[in-house]
């Protein structure tokens, strides 16, 4: 629940409230249950925009309830990671190791629409769709920004793990591929077996900005960690130069690639 959706679905009481027009009637004419646009009203759930053109027409707003709907549109990325976006979005090198998915940085819409569908609690269409928006939006950097280095290692788990089935997958390989053969990008990919005491801890982002001030990112399935300080940027950095180690060269990861996309054919 959110200030927003409290002041929204209020506003949404008050106009209908002031029209003569009835909860009931409101949810028939907007399709919704009754229980639904009464979780609206009290801020439960987000408001719609179809509620709010709904509620705009039934009550006379002249689009002084529609006029709202900028400022409920679902957040692009959980709360937890905007100071990391901001840093991502400013930083001169990005190093980055992910053991079990595709790092968001090269995942096709595809492969991230089924991820951001697939969460629990389900997500509405409208927010999927605002998220998945976003992941493609920062991925404009890779090309946009021919300066800042990206390096990315890949657990092999992660190019097998069957997201969205075998078609999804395949477009995700060549996406790989095609990325791949950016000047300042490299791919490589960690093979089952190799440094199998560090590959499973969880992924791992290390940032240096413009100033050369270095950062480490973890995330969990409901956390996150953003470090400043030396001492846990310096270990995750050692972290990941171990994972980097063991990985195949570049031209080695782009075949494993290609190996993999061809198994699903």
């Amino acid at each position: 629940m959110t200030d927003a959706w409290r002041y929204c679905g209020n506003q949404v009481k008050l106009w209908r409230n002031h029209a003569g027009v009835s909860r009931d009637a409101l949810a028939a004419e907007s399709g919704y249950a009754q229980d639904s646009v009464k979780s609206m009203e009290q801020g439960r759930r987000r408001p719609t925009v179809k509620l709010l053109e709904i509620a705009d027409e039934m009550c006379g707003a002249h689009g002084m309830l529609l006029a709202a709907r900028d400022y409920l549109k679902p957040a692009p990325f959980p709360a937890r990671s905007h100071e990391y976006m901001a840093l991502e979005s400013e930083a001169i090198a990005v190093h980055w190791y992910e053991p079990i998915l595709i790092p968001g940085l090269l995942q096709t819409d595809a492969y991230a629409r089924v991820l951001m569908s697939e969460t629990y609690p389900p997500a509405d269409d409208e927010t999927v769709e605002e998220r998945v928006s976003a992941r493609l939006r920062r991925q404009e950097a890779l090309s946009s920004r021919p300066r800042v280095v990206f390096d990315f290692v890949i657990h092999e788990a992660a190019l097998r793990m069957m997201v969205g089935g075998i078609r999804t997958m395949r477009q995700q390989m060549h996406r790989l591929l095609e990325v791949g053969e950016l000047r300042n990008v490299s791919i490589q990919v960690l093979p089952i077996g190799r440094c199998s005491g560090v590959v499973l801890i969880g992924g791992i982002v290390l940032l240096e900005t413009a100033e050369h001030d270095r950062y480490a990112y973890v995330e969990g399935q409901r956390t996150s960690a953003l470090y400043a300080d030396v001492e846990k940027a310096s270990e995750l950095t050692q972290r990941h130069g171990m994972l980097r180690k063991h990985a195949l060269c570049v031209e080695e990861s782009a075949e494993f690639i290609r190996k993999v996309a061809a198994e699903h054919e």
